[in-house]
């Protein structure tokens, strides 16, 4: 192994593989490897320059017991940046400390001539690289040593019912609902970021821990240490980017339903909510307002005026969100210029297709500057010069018809090596340039996210998600995690996306029961798929607005009266909170915190706070525990040391115990810290 030092970097070399690990931001390390003669230029999610930098580089020699019982010595190195150390022997391995502390040691199961736990002949190091025939990337797997008791939290959103991630194995690849962001906050202290969009895979093992990328041309990971989740979070957002600060007006409810399928239809419900004296802040135009998809235009028969459309909504102080997807149909006046100009997707075999919702599709490159450009200049156009606010960037994962990463390139290369990267950059073509004609507040409504992405307006939604009381309790660990990964504009569809009868009564007390959860959540947003589907078609073409089907009304009033009651209960509790809630989002941009908090992010000295995930703090006041089962009017509250009043009735309580909350339907355990 030999050993060389700059300034606040240590570079160690053996085996035609180079090791850097170099000061990047407080108490933290970025560590990058490569088999190649040059590291990429590719910062990826680490777009904040760091500043100034003092680490303290030693390269030494220690004693290295050989297997006769002699001594020799072998040169080794250390960084350290502030509270964080990283130490590199003899044969590479890395180890990880906090105030001296270890928290992170490489795998290493190879004999190294020493009689130690790890010399073993298993012939297993901490990277390992694997040549990619025919090309120049390498799939990668780098592991690390298991921690006894350590939880895992953070990494995005996955559908399934853990908080803790320990134990778990993550698919790092986007997909309808799933959002990866790969950024892990352990009980231990420290953050770890995989700086790597490469589809793959992490297991969180109690043996080990290992991470995958099937194609990528090297390494790349930044550690953080702190004292706890906050601060820790704290550092990696001041690195990878916040978000900025959210506008005013959008802080109340948004409206939406699977679809307004006409300028008449929004006006209408636009004009009953002013007449309900009910204001809201957005309305949504759903997908298939368009001709076809691709021309990212209006179907001129049923939006005749759309212009005409937003002036009367923003009089009545509504802004204005369209739904944009990145798919393009064979039949859109968009597909052969984008083809012809290489701006689409590519398959490495057999047909040209991608997307096969409602049509035959290739999505677009949005790698490709020029896609960008040519993106924005139609939207620009065809939406944006009509008033229209925002844009809901639908499908960005991209949704594929069949996910076979290894059948799609961009310009960047191989999706393998880079495709989760993707939504962060579809949301940049209309950040940027919003940005660029003046727009002093940019939202945006996506379904995923990457690492960083909180940096260009996006709202996240947590994707089509069945309609059930399991799926409830899935968003609210994926929001948790989302906001412990750095992405504080975190939402759902309220009632879940996919309802096949919106008359039954166990429907509507699951949507009540996520509504009231709503309330207490970054953005307060109406939407979902609501069946039966017996609303007849507009006309009986194939294609343009009129011909896909519609979902059942969605309003608040949609109902019946006595859950419009409730809504309108909660609503007024929403609006009440829009000076609580403006601060969360104010502490959001300035420090990454998020707006739904695990437990343990503001408690985290208290032990069970480390293992509860049915109830969360919203900011630092608010306790809040929804109800996650049919039939439930009761449920068990745990309050962490303090005192706690219950928002409902006043009452008062000694924290550091677990009381039995009363939950009617009407009414959510809230408690507020005193």
């Amino acid at each position: 192994m030999q050993f060389e030092k700059g300034e606040g970097i240590l570079i160690a070399r053996c085996n035609g593989e180079t090791l850097r690990i170099e000061a990047w931001g407080k108490d933290s390390l970025r560590v990058r490897a490569t088999r190649l003669w040059k590291f990429t230029k590719q910062d990826w999610a680490l777009t904040e320059a760091p500043g100034p930098q003092e680490a303290a580089v030693e390269i030494h020699e220690e004693d290295h017991w050989v297997g006769d019982g002699t001594v020799d010595r072998k040169q080794a190195a250390s960084i350290t940046n502030g509270r964080i150390r990283a130490e590199v022997n003899f044969r590479g391995i890395l180890t990880f400390y906090r105030d001296g502390e270890k928290i992170l040691r490489e795998y290493f199961r190879d004999y190294d001539g020493t009689i130690s736990k790890e010399s073993r002949c298993l012939k297993i190091t901490g990277r390992e690289w694997k040549g990619i025939t025919g090309g120049s990337e390498f799939g990668l797997r780098v592991k690390f040593e298991g921690n006894d008791g350590e939880k895992i939290f953070g990494m995005g959103q996955y559908q399934q019912p853990y908080m803790d991630m320990k134990g778990c194995v993550l698919e790092l690849a986007q997909r309808n609902s799933q959002i990866s962001v790969p950024f892990a906050v352990s009980s231990l202290g420290y953050g770890m970021l995989w700086n790597n969009p490469a589809v793959g895979q992490v297991t969180f093992g109690r043996n080990y821990t290992e991470w995958t990328s099937r194609s990528t041309k090297q390494m790349d990971y930044w550690m953080t240490v702190a004292d706890g989740p906050k601060q820790i979070l704290e550092n990696y957002t001041a690195v990878t980017g916040r978000a900025p600060v959210f506008p005013e007006d959008r802080m109340g409810l948004w409206q939406c339903k699977l679809r307004y399928r006409t300028q008449e239809e929004v006006l209408s419900v636009a004009r009953q909510y002013r007449k309900e004296g009910i204001p809201i802040d957005l309305i949504v135009i759903d997908f298939f307002h368009w001709t076809l998809q691709g021309d990212w235009k209006f179907d001129k028969t049923y939006w005749p005026d759309p212009k005409a459309m937003v002036d009367e909504l923003h009089g009545m102080g509504i802004k204005v969100i369209v739904s944009v997807w990145p798919s393009v149909d064979r039949k859109s006046e968009n597909f052969e210029p984008m083809t012809e100009r290489g701006l689409l997707i590519r398959t490495e075999r057999g047909a040209a297709q991608t997307y096969d919702y409602q049509g035959d599709c290739v999505e677009i490159d949005v790698f490709n500057p020029e896609t960008r450009k040519y993106v924005w200049e139609v939207c620009k156009k065809n939406y944006y010069d009509y008033g229209i606010d925002a844009f809901w960037l639908d499908n960005s994962e991209p949704d594929y018809g069949v996910y076979d990463f290894e059948n799609y390139r961009y310009l960047e290369g191989p999706a393998l090596s880079c495709s989760n990267i993707y939504p962060q950059l579809y949301s940049r073509i209309f950040y940027d340039n919003m940005k660029e004609q003046g727009e002093g507040s940019v939202v945006n409504l996506l379904r995923c996210a990457w690492a960083g992405s909180q940096k260009y307006g996006n709202v996240v939604w947590s994707g089509d998600v069945p309609s059930t009381f399991e799926a409830f309790y899935d968003q609210v660990q994926a929001g948790l995690n989302m906001g412990l990964a750095g992405i504080p504009w975190w939402t759902t569809d309220i009632g879940g996306f996919m309802t096949d009868d919106v008359n039954d009564p166990d429907f509507r007390q699951l949507l009540i029961r996520w509504y009231e959860f709503a309330v207490y959540s970054a953005v307060f947003r109406m939407h979902g798929d609501r069946g039966p589907y017996n609303i007849p078609p507009l006309d009986d073409r194939d294609w343009g607005g009129g011909y896909l089907h519609t979902g059942q009304p969605n309003e608040l009033w949609s109902y019946g009266e006595e859950n419009y009651r409730i809504m309108k209960k909660y609503y007024d509790i929403r609006i009440g909170m829009h000076d609580y809630i403006k601060g969360l989002f104010a502490e959001a941009s300035e420090n990454g915190a998020p707006l739904i908090r695990t437990m343990f992010f503001e408690f985290p000295e208290d032990e069970k706070c480390w293992e509860l995930q049915d109830q969360y703090m919203f900011g630092d006041r608010y306790l809040v525990a929804p109800v996650f089962h049919l039939n439930e009017f009761a449920r068990e509250v745990y309050l962490p040391a303090g005192r706690w009043k219950d928002t409902r009735d006043g009452k008062e309580y000694e924290g550091g115990c677990t009381v039995l909350a009363d939950a009617p339907l009407d009414s959510m355990p809230v408690f507020e810290k005193l």
